[in-house]
């Protein structure tokens, strides 16, 4: 019986491993992730010069994450989950359905919103520059078609190697 169940796990993970939309998925995945720990280790330095405890600082992060979603996305994660209760049963979230340019512009502005952090801007002050800045940026990489770009440049079964 283990061996029945080693062998279908093991064919799982094969058809799993060659799924193109899966490699997809794991290339934006890691791409967000990377970029958002710009954004993180800002508001981290920031909590530590204001002395906040630990629950206030889990806030202070998901208020923050919450603000790129609706400037890029128009809703906060859990309006989106709201809104998708089948991707939300699947343990998806508003990121991992980004397209190719939300994710650019959402990596931008993760960018850009540490450095505003630094610079001790108010929030309502960063979330006004945040949204123009993702308005010119959307309106940039949808008038040269990146989605487009992109797809041609990695197509769907190369898009893994970006993550070698």
């Amino acid at each position: 019986m283990f061996k029945l169940y080693l062998i279908k796990d093991y064919q799982r993970l094969k058809e799993e491993e060659n799924n193109p939309a899966l490699l997809q998925w794991q290339a934006k995945r890691f791409l967000t992730k990377a970029n958002y720990t710009i954004h993180t280790d800002a508001i981290q330095a920031k909590l530590k010069h204001l002395g906040y405890r630990r629950a206030k600082e889990v806030l202070v992060y998901a208020q923050e994450a919450d603000m790129l979603n609706v400037v890029v996305f128009g809703c906060t994660a859990k309006e989106w989950e709201q809104q998708n209760p089948q991707l939300a049963k699947k343990r998806m979230n508003i990121r991992e359905t980004a397209s190719i340019a939300q994710l650019l512009v959402l990596a931008n502005l993760e960018t850009i919103n540490a450095e505003l952090i630094k610079r001790d801007i108010p929030r309502a002050e960063r979330f006004r520059t945040l949204l123009k800045v993702a308005e010119e940026q959307m309106k940039t990489l949808q008038e040269r078609d990146i989605e487009h770009q992109f797809r041609r440049q990695f197509p769907e079964n190369d898009v893994g190697k970006l993550l070698e």
